[in-house]
This record gives C-alpha cells, sequence and structure tokens, in this order.
C-alpha cells in the first residue's frame, strides 16, 4: 500500500496554570501542511558537496553557503620554501584597503569616506581535493565569487596572473610571468612582461620586477569600467601537476606541482606603467610611508 508522505507544523502550545500549584501545563499536537503552504517556505544548505570527475584524476568539492567582507593584512608569506627558495614569497600583503579619496569610485563601484575600509568581498568559499587511484594528489582554497584589492611585495610566485599589458601597438596581450633570466616560467617567477623576442627583463625592457604591481584589482572586467566577481581565486596544493576545473566547468587551469596562487585580475596597463609600477593601495589606517604595518 502506497503511503503518503507529509509535512508537518507544530501549532502553538495552549498552556493552563493548574491553581493550586501554579505550574504551567502546555499542550500541543502536529498537523499537516498543505503543498501551497510548503511552496512558500524558503530555505539553502550550509554547505554542498559535489564529486567531479576528470582524467586522470577525481576531484570532491565542499562549498559554504556563506559571504565575506575581508580586511586582513600579513607580513610575510612563505609557502612551498626549500633551501632554493620558495614557490611563494610575498612580504606586506593584504586584502581590501582604506579609503583616501571619499570622491574616487572604488572597485566595488561605491564611493567610501575617507579612512573607511574597502573591503575584499569572497562568497561561497570551497574546499576541493583531487585524488588519483585512491590518493590525494593536491587540494585548494578558493571563492565562488571574489572582488577586492590584493596588494603585496611579490619577491617569488608560482601559479598565474590574469594581467593584460598593451603592447608598443595598443594591442591588448595577456602577461607572461618571467625568471630573473627572462625564461618564462609559471613557477618561481620573479618578474612580468610581454612574451616578446625583444623582452629582456635585465634591463626592464618590456619586463619588470613582481614586486613593481604594489597592488591588483581582483576580479573580473566587465567591458564597460566597472569590474565583476570572478570564480578563479583560489591557492592550491599539488604533489602533481592537476588540472583543476572551472567552477562553470567550462576550461582547465593546469597548475605543477608545488603551492600555487591563481590571481585573475580585471587590470589592463601600459607599457609605461608596467616599467613605472602600480602604486600601492593605502591598507592602514595611519598611513606610515614604507613602514605600513
Amino acid at each position: 500500500m502506497k503511503q503518503e508522505a507529509r509535512q508537518y507544523a507544530v501549532l502553538t502550545p495552549v498552556c493552563l496554570a493548574v491553581a493550586a500549584l501554579w505550574v504551567p501545563v502546555c499542550q500541543a499536537e502536529l498537523k499537516p501542511i498543505s503543498d501551497a503552504e510548503m511552496s512558500q517556505v524558503q530555505g539553502q544548505a550550509l554547505m554542498s558537496v559535489e564529486k567531479l570527475v576528470g582524467v586522470p584524476h577525481e576531484f570532491t568539492r565542499v562549498t559554504f553557503n556563506m559571504d565575506s567582507e575581508l580586511k586582513v593584512s600579513a607580513d610575510s608569506v612563505t609557502l612551498g620554501g626549500d633551501a632554493a627558495g620558495a614557490d611563494i614569497a610575498i612580504d606586506n600583503l593584504a586584502l581590501g584597503h582604506v579609503s583616501t579619496d571619499a570622491s574616487r569610485t572604488q572597485i566595488d563601484g561605491k564611493t567610501y569616506a575617507v579612512g573607511e575600509v574597502v573591503p575584499f568581498w569572497g562568497a561561497d568559499p570551497y574546499l576541493e581535493l583531487a585524488e588519483v587511484d585512491g590518493q590525494l594528489a593536491g587540494f585548494r582554497f578558493g571563492f565562488g565569487q571574489a572582488r577586492g584589492t590584493l596588494s603585496a611585495d611579490m619577491n617569488s610566485f608560482s601559479g598565474t596572473i590574469g594581467l593584460k599589458i598593451l603592447d608598443a601597438n595598443g594591442t591588448p596581450q595577456d602577461a607572461t610571468l618571467f625568471d630573473s633570466l627572462t625564461q618564462a616560467t609559471a613557477n618561481r617567477a620573479t618578474h612580468i612582461g610581454l612574451a616578446d623576442a625583444a623582452t629582456d627583463c635585465a634591463s626592464g625592457t618590456q619586463c619588470s620586477p613582481l614586486t613593481a604591481l604594489q597592488s591588483l584589482d581582483v576580479g573580473t572586467d566587465n567591458g564597460d569600467g566597472t569590474v565583476g566577481f570572478t570564480d578563479d581565486f583560489f591557492l592550491s596544493f599539488q604533489r602533481e601537476g592537476v588540472e583543476w576545473q572551472d567552477l562553470d566547468g567550462s576550461r582547465l587551469i593546469n597548475m605543477g606541482s608545488g603551492v600555487s596562487l591563481n590571481l585573475p585580475t580585471s587590470m589592463t596597463i601600459d607599457l609605461q606603467t608596467l616599467q613605472t609600477g602600480i602604486p600601492r593601495e593605502q591598507t592602514s589606517y595611519i598611513e606610515q610611508g614604507t613602514n605600513i604595518f
């Protein structure tokens, strides 16, 4: 016999006072909720778990349904270090900044009073594991949506930076990471510039140290001067090369062994700005010059 499943609600208790003892006696009962009433109820899980199939890796992603506005700083971050150096070595790291101009439209399209925090906004944080043959091959932390400023002195960088640079003809080109010898690399890079035969990091021709990029806008270029949210901002750790899937499944992001940062930015700069550098946003409440923190 087929039995119909029903949803029930607890009716408001009816309480009586026993005169002699003044002890309340409460009664309540469950009654079914109609489908029409249930259709008016909305809810969302605190977290969700997805299993994703790749080749050769399989992935498990745990996403938390929450959002946050951040203003965080760190004097120094070193990840994946050994005797030869570090995959990521960053000084004076900050997410978010402090407004210094009340009339300036900030990255989120709003204006802020002088001294007010312009936060780094992140939503739907997730942890993802990559496995092969039952063994952990890597994991990453990221946001389903992220937008804000990242300020840093990047001494060594592994991963990708989604910056665009206008070449001599004014055509935007994807920026390339280099070592000090102008060898293109995604591992422990120290310079950034154009992938061009004329590029020379030693002389500063179409190439600058990563430390020149003091602040970057994390997000996507909407094409109209505004910055949208990105779903590609993540930090990953790999025992071997892993092709992480974009959150919408449209493309793969290949990260080599070690520690990597995928840093998408909406910014496009010209060669002059590449050489002179991008100035740092104010990241403390009291500006202290070179003593940022």
